[in-house]
């Protein structure tokens, strides 16, 4: 079974590629980005488990990749500086960073912190059992979903998809990720069952401020209605 997901994120070739080695050898999947801007998107489309940072990057900085994260989700952050300099360490961490290491490190111990995090992290979640986005409230132990106080029959699957989605808001999610949350690992079906039932889904929730909406090419998420792209004024109606 495959480890948890880490996302790299620096600048520096050779510190990605020593982060990797290591980190892998210890069973984590590693996926790697040089900018903030292409760390934001691999966080949207990998949902890593911890995420190491480097500070100083370019097109968008750590600080600002930082702060970001913070305001989409509790996914634990490492960050890294290449100074000494305690000023770097006291923002990383206000911003809301989980540890911090000073470059250059060792990285066996990168991978005890990797670990060490993970384990505070997991140690202090709490299943949430009821989910409110926008007007809905999911609710996993009676397996129900209202809008407002009005109760919405669905079909079981219907429903792991959309807890799924809410669970994880604005994270895009590919076919084959709801195929295992819904279905299990033994589904080996079309993939294009997960288009029948959002579709079946998005009528359901027509009458609601949820919207599930695809992402091109790899899947889907879920946003308010406020968050949806603008239509151009006299184009053909087409479902987010």
């Amino acid at each position: 079974m495959a480890g948890p997901t880490i996302l790299v994120v620096d600048d520096e070739r050779n510190i990605v590629q020593l982060a990797k080695l290591y980190l892998r050898n210890e069973g984590y999947q590693v996926e790697s980005a040089s900018n903030g801007r292409e760390a934001l998107e691999k966080v949207k489309q990998t949902v890593p488990s911890l995420v190491v940072l480097d500070l100083m990057l370019p097109e968008l900085d750590g600080w600002e990749v930082c702060r970001q994260l913070r305001r989409g989700g509790e996914t634990p952050i490492i960050i890294l500086t290449a100074r000494g300099d305690d000023v770097d360490k006291v923002v990383g961490l206000e911003l809301g960073a989980d540890d911090y290491m000073t470059k250059p490190f060792n990285p066996r111990e990168l991978v005890a912190r990797v670990k060490a995090v993970l384990r505070r992290y997991e140690a202090g979640r709490q299943p949430t059992r009821v989910i409110h986005f926008a007007d809905l409230t999911i609710d996993r132990d009676r397996r129900e979903v209202r809008i407002g106080e009005r109760l919405v029959e669905l079909r079981p699957k219907e429903f792991d998809l959309l807890a799924a989605l809410a669970g994880n808001p604005g994270v895009v999610f590919d076919r084959e990720r709801l195929l295992q949350v819904a279905w299990g690992y033994e589904y080996y079906g079309d993939s294009r069952t997960v288009d029948v039932h959002v579709t079946w889904l998005r009528d359901k929730l027509a009458e609601s401020g949820a919207r599930i909406q695809t992402v091109w090419g790899i899947g889907y998420k879920l946003v308010t209605a406020e968050q949806l792209p603008a239509r151009p004024v006299g184009s053909r109606h087409k479902r987010g």
